[in-house]
C-alpha cells in the first residue's frame, strides 16, 4: 500500500498513539547525541519547580495569615466600630467579593499569559490592602468605653455610684442623655456620628481579595502542568499543608495583640479599669494588619524571577511528536492532564473563547455537582470557622487571646495534618479518581457524626441580675428593657443602656454598679471595691452592707469541666474532616479537560467564594444576634455590639445551621457518585476504542514497512541490473 494514503486514513487517535509508541531505541538515539543538554535543561527545570513551590507555599502562608488574622479580630471590630455580627460578616465577607470582580477573567486570561509574574502583582495588591485595613486607627480618636470608675488613679474615695433620683423614669426609659452616668456627654459625637471608620476596613479587604485571586487557581494549575503525574498531588498536598501552617500563626499574632490594650501607648494603661476577658475590652487589631502587610508584600519578590512555563517531564510530554499531533494531545480528555500553555493570543480572540469555554465547562455533570457540593459544604465551614472564637468567648466564657490561641495551636494544626496525611495517603494507596470520591466522602461523614457530640457539650448561661436572672433569683432568661430596674435599686439614677458589669459576693454579676444599688465605692482602676449594695443579696435576704467587684463573676464551673472535652473533640474532627481535602481537590482536577484546567479551579473559587464566602459570615452573624441579650450603646446613640447572649439559644443555633448545610451537601453526594461513575465508564469505552485503534495502527506500519522494504529492495536490484548492464556495454 502507499505510504501517503496510509497517512491520509489514519485517524488522528492513531496517530497521537504512534506519538506515544515511539521505539526506545529512538529514544536513546536521541538521549545519546544531546544528552548533555537535556540532562541541563532537566535540572534547571526541577529547580526552577522546586523554586516555584517555595514560592507558591509561602504565597499560601501569606495570604493564609492575613485572612485567619482578619477571622481571629471579630469581636475586636465589632467593639471598636460598635457594630453588629452581622456586619463584621459583611466586612469578612468583602475579601470574596474582591475574588467576584476578577477571579473569572484571571483564571482564563492568567493561563495564557505569564502566570508567575500575575501571581507577584496579586501578592502586592493583597499587602496593600492589609495597610489600608489598619488604617482607621490613625483617623479615628482613642477608645473611650463605658465606665463609673471616673477618679483619678491616686484618689481612695469616689464619687457615689448611686447618685440621688432627680429624673422622672420616663426620661430614664427614654434613654435622655442626662439620665446616663456621669461623664457620657456627647462631646465629639457630632464628629463621629459623620464617620463609618470600618468602611476603611471594608474597602481594604476588597483590595486584598482582588490581590489573592491568582495565586490559587494559576498556581495549582502551574504545577499540575509542570510536576510529574505521580507527584502532583502530594505536591499540592504540600502546597495546601503550608497554607494551614498560615493560620496559625495568624491566630497567634491575634492572640498576641488581643492581649495588648487598643491604644498603647497613648493612654496610661494604669487608668484602664476592664480586662481582657471584658465584653468591652479591644485589642491592638490594627498592629497585626501591619505586620501581615510585609510578610504578604515579601511573597511576590520570588515570582518574579521564575520562568513563563517549564519544560514538561519526559514522561507526560510529546517528545516525539509532529506539532499536529501535539495539538491533539493537549485537546484529549483521555490523556494525561498536562496542558502547554498557549501562545499569547490577542485579547479579542480569548474573549470570543470564553463564553463557549465555559459553557463546555458547565456541562460536565461531574464537575456542576462537585461545584454544588462544595458551596454548600464550605458555607458550613466558612460559617463555623468565622465565628468560632467568638463561640469559645461567649459559650465558654474565655477571653477573646485565649480563644485565638487555642485556634492556633490546637485546632488548626490537627487541619494541617489532616491535609497533609490525606494528600500522603493519596499517593502512597495510588487512589483513582473514584477511591478519592469514597475516601473524601466516608472522612466527611464519620466527622459529621462525631459533631453531632457538640450539642451535649452546653454551658448555662452566666448569671446577670435582669438579663438571665431576675432580681428575685428565679432562673430562666427573662430581659425586657425594664428587667434591670427592680424595688432594690429604685432611690438610684441609673440607665439600663449602661454596660458596667460589676461581681457581687453572692455570685451574680450587675450590670452597673448603680443597677447593684452600690452606695459608695472606695479604691481605684481594677481595684475599686463597691459597698453597701441593696441588690446584692445572699438567701434571698439583703444584708445591707454586701460589696461588689470590678468586672464579671467568674464564669461557671460546669463550662470548665466541659471546655476540656469539647477542644479535643474538635481536634478530632477537623483531623478526620481534612483528611479528604486533597483527594476530592484531586477528583475536581482530574474530572475535565487539561485545557480547562486554569478556568475550572477559577470559577470553582469564584462560585464558592460568590455563594459561600460572601453569604455564610453575613447569615451566620445575623442569625447569631437574634439571640443577644443586652446590646451596648454607641456614644452617640444606636445600637452597638452586644454585650451578652442567650448561650443555649446561640449554641442551638451556631451548631444547628452548620449541620443542617452538611446534612444537605451529603443528599447530594449520592447524585455525584452516580454522575461519576457513567463519567469513568464513557472514558473507560474511549480509552478501549484508542487502544483499539493503536493495535491497528501498528499492523498497518508494519504493512507500510515491508511495502517500503520491498520498494527498497526493488529499487537496489534495479541499480545493480542498470549498473551491471553499463559495465557489460563497457
Amino acid at each position: 500500500m502507499p505510504r501517503n494514503s496510509i497517512r491520509v486514513t489514519l485517524p488522528k487517535e492513531n496517530e497521537s498513539h504512534l506519538c506515544r509508541m515511539e521505539p526506545a531505541a529512538k529514544e536513546r538515539g536521541t538521549t545519546e547525541n544531546g544528552g548533555s543538554s537535556s540532562t541541563r535543561a532537566q535540572r534547571s527545570s526541577c529547580s526552577s519547580l522546586k523554586m516555584f513551590l517555595v514560592a507558591l507555599s509561602f504565597a499560601y502562608f501569606a495570604k493564609a495569615l492575613s485572612g485567619s488574622y482578619m477571622k481571629s479580630t471579630i469581636t475586636q471590630l465589632e467593639r471598636r466600630f460598635d457594630i453588629p455580627s452581622y456586619l463584621t460578616g459583611v466586612i469578612d465577607g468583602s475579601f470574596e467579593i474582591g475574588n467576584l470582580l476578577v477571579i473569572a477573567f484571571v483564571s482564563y486570561f492568567g493561563a495564557k499569559l505569564h502566570r508567575p509574574k500575575i501571581i507577584a502583582m496579586g501578592c502586592v495588591l493583597m499587602a496593600m490592602g492589609t495597610f489600608i485595613i489598619a488604617l482607621p486607627h490613625f483617623l479615628i480618636g482613642r477608645y473611650k468605653f463605658e465606665t463609673s470608675i471616673r477618679s483619678s488613679v491616686n484618689s481612695t474615695n469616689n464619687l457615689s455610684p448611686c447618685p440621688a433620683r432627680l429624673l422622672s423614669p420616663a426620661a430614664l426609659a427614654s434613654g435622655d442623655p442626662l439620665s446616663k452616668a456621669p461623664g457620657t456627654g456627647t462631646v465629639g459625637c457630632e464628629g463621629e456620628s459623620n464617620l463609618s471608620m470600618w468602611i476603611y476596613v471594608f474597602l481594604g479587604n476588597v483590595l486584598r481579595g482582588i490581590g489573592e485571586t491568582p495565586v490559587q487557581p494559576l498556581g495549582i494549575s502551574y504545577i499540575d502542568d509542570f510536576a510529574r503525574e505521580e507527584n502532583a498531588a502530594f505536591y499540592i498536598g504540600c502546597v495546601q499543608t503550608i497554607a494551614v501552617i498560615g493560620p496559625v500563626f495568624g491566630y497567634l499574632l491575634g492572640s498576641l495583640c488581643a492581649k495588648i490594650y487598643v491604644d498603647i501607648g497613648f493612654v496610661n494603661m494604669e487608668s484602664i479599669t476592664i480586662s481582657p476577658g471584658d465584653a468591652r475590652w479591644v485589642g491592638a487589631w490594627w498592629l497585626g494588619y501591619l505586620i501581615a502587610g510585609v510578610i504578604t508584600l515579601l511573597s511576590a519578590i520570588p515570582f518574579w524571577f521564575l520562568p513563563r512555563s517549564l519544560p514538561i517531564p519526559s514522561d507526560r510530554g510529546p517528545a516525539q511528536c509532529t506539532p499536529e499531533q501535539i495539538s491533539f494531545i493537549n485537546d484529549s480528555p483521555l490523556l494525561e492532564h498536562k496542558y502547554q500553555a498557549d501562545e499569547p493570543a490577542s485579547f479579542l480572540e480569548m474573549a470570543k473563547d470564553f463564553i463557549p469555554t465555559l459553557k463546555t465547562l458547565l456541562g460536565n455533570p461531574v464537575y456542576f455537582i462537585y461545584l454544588c457540593v462544595t458551596i454548600i459544604q464550605l458555607n458550613s465551614l466558612i460559617g463555623m470557622v468565622t465565628y468560632k472564637p467568638k463561640y469559645i468567648e461567649q459559650h465558654y466564657g474565655q477571653s477573646a487571646s485565649k480563644a485565638n490561641f487555642l485556634m492556633g495551636t490546637i485546632n488548626i494544626p490537627a487541619v494541617a495534618l489532616g491535609i497533609f496525611t490525606g494528600g500522603l495517603l493519596m499517593k502512597r494507596l495510588k487512589l483513582s479518581i473514584m477511591g478519592a470520591a469514597k475516601f473524601a466522602f466516608g472522612t466527611s461523614l464519620i466527622g459529621y457524626f462525631l459533631s453531632l457530640f457538640f450539642f451535649a457539650m452546653s454551658c448555662e448561661n452566666a448569671k446577670v441580675a435582669g438579663i438571665t436572672l431576675p432580681y428575685n433569683r428565679v432562673d430562666g432568661v427573662s430581659y425586657e428593657e425594664r428587667s434591670v430596674f427592680s424595688a432594690c435599686n429604685s432611690d438610684c439614677v441609673c440607665s439600663d443602656r449602661d454596660w458596667d458589669p460589676v461581681c457581687g459576693e453572692n455570685g451574680i454579676t450587675y450590670v452597673s454598679p448603680c443597677l447593684a444599688g452600690c452606695q459608695t465605692s472606695t479604691g481605684s482602676g481594677k481595684n475599686t471595691v463597691f459597698s453597701n449594695c441593696s441588690c446584692v443579696v445572699v438567701a434571698g435576704l439583703s444584708s445591707g452592707n454586701l460589696t461588689a467587684s470590678v468586672g464579671h463573676c467568674p464564669h461557671r464551673d460546669d463550662c470548665d469541666r466541659v471546655f476540656p472535652y469539647f477542644l479535643a473533640l474538635s481536634v478530632i474532627t477537623s483531623f478526620i474532616i481534612s483528611l479528604g481535602g486533597t483527594p476530592g481537590y484531586m477528583v475536581l482536577i482530574r474530572c475535565i479537560k487539561p485545557q480547562l484546567k486554569s478556568l475550572a479551579l477559577g470559577f470553582h473559587t469564584l462560585s464558592t467564594r460568590t455563594l459561600a464566602g460572601i453569604p455564610a459570615p453575613i447569615y451566620f452573624g445575623a442569625i447569631i444576634d437574634t439571640t443577644c441579650l443586652k446590646w451596648g450603646q454607641k456614644r452617640c446613640g444606636g445600637r452597638g455590639a452586644c454585650r451578652i447572649y442567650n448561650t443555649t439559644a446561640y449554641r442551638i443555633a451556631y451548631l444547628g445551621l452548620t449541620m443542617g448545610l452538611r446534612t444537605v451537601s451529603f443528599l447530594l453526594c449520592i447524585l455525584g457518585f452516580v454522575l461519576l461513575k457513567r463519567h469513568l465508564r464513557r472514558e473507560e469505552r474511549s480509552a478501549h476504542q484508542v487502544a483499539n485503534g493503536g493495535a491497528e495502527l501498528e499492523v498497518l506500519r508494519k504493512e507500510e514497512v515491508l511495502a517500503s522494504n520491498s520498494d527498497q529492495s526493488l529499487r537496489t536490484s534495479t541499480t545493480d541490473y542498470n549498473n551491471t548492464e553499463r559495465e557489460t556495454r563497457l
